[in-house]
């Protein structure tokens, strides 16, 4: 299938704020690319891509004061397969773990594993490790949490998404992350986009989705603890610890998001 996907941002900026832009899709869905992706920024201001830690295509820019806008449209051929589900994959043992895995175990900004040992143990410690662990995870959250994109906050962690039992996609994502990591399973959160493609159609405005990988019997596999149910057409644009390390604009410097549109739709 094909995959039109993008798009439009923009902000109003009193000074030159300096931006790292993370609005790229993610060096390995790049073969997939059917037309170029170009961000095209309004007005032009010089942009430099780098990869960073993570292996994600990131941009640094100057926005100009006044309005500022960053846009992009293009397509993407997807199998149209949905998320494999790894039955019986089994956990591995963290002795045995790649070391460059490990970062994944541990807690981080948005993800507090000392908060919720204890209750990761209570709820999962009984459950076979493995995929069978993943599953109960991502059912737990997916019933703990309700979406509600009023209760989204920029600090809002997984501690108090468990607390309030309300949030957004990277709530349940960190949740689910988190729960991974108080049981010895490595866990990281992506971005990227996600249309409603062989599922109903929602009605809320297109936005750009957060969801999770697990890494189980050797390899990374994807989860989603919001659908908690495999989907068609993720377009991956970044992966890291949490949030924090896929921010789609990093500002330094006050300024106002005056506009905010994303695309993501099958072409038939």
């Amino acid at each position: 299938m094909k995959i039109r996907t993008g798009f439009d941002i923009s902000f109003d900026c009193p000074t030159p704020i300096p931006m790292l832009l993370m609005l790229n899709i993610h060096p390995s869905r790049e073969p997939d690319l059917l037309t170029e992706h170009k961000i095209v920024f309004d007005p032009p201001v010089p942009a430099t891509d780098y990869n960073d830690g993570f292996g994600n295509r990131c941009t640094r820019i100057v926005a100009q004061p006044g309005r500022q806008s960053m846009r992009a449209e293009f397509l993407v051929r997807d199998y149209g397969d949905p998320d494999p589900v790894p039955h019986g994959a089994p956990q591995v043992a963290i002795e045995n773990l790649p070391s460059d895995i490990l970062v994944f175990l541990l807690g981080s900004r948005y993800c507090e594993t000392d908060r919720l040992s204890d209750t990761a143990i209570s709820l999962f410690g009984h459950i076979e490790p493995g995929w069978a662990r993943v599953a109960a995870i991502c059912a737990y959250v997916n019933n703990r949490i309700t979406f509600d994109y009023q209760s989204a906050r920029p600090t809002k962690t997984a501690w108090d998404a468990y607390m309030e039992q309300r949030g957004v996609c990277r709530d349940f994502a960190h949740l689910a992350i988190t729960f991974c990591r108080c049981m010895n399973i490595p866990a990281r959160y992506c971005t990227g986009y996600l249309g409603d493609i062989g599922v109903p159609v929602s009605p809320d405005p297109m936005d750009f989705s957060g969801w999770f990988d697990v890494f189980l019997g050797g390899r990374w596999y994807t989860c989603d603890a919001r659908h908690n149910q495999p989907r068609i057409g993720r377009i991956l644009m970044a992966r890291g610890r949490d949030a924090t390390d896929v921010a789609i604009t990093t500002t330094f410097g006050t300024c106002i998001l005056t506009g905010f549109t994303v695309i993501t739709d099958e072409v038939t």
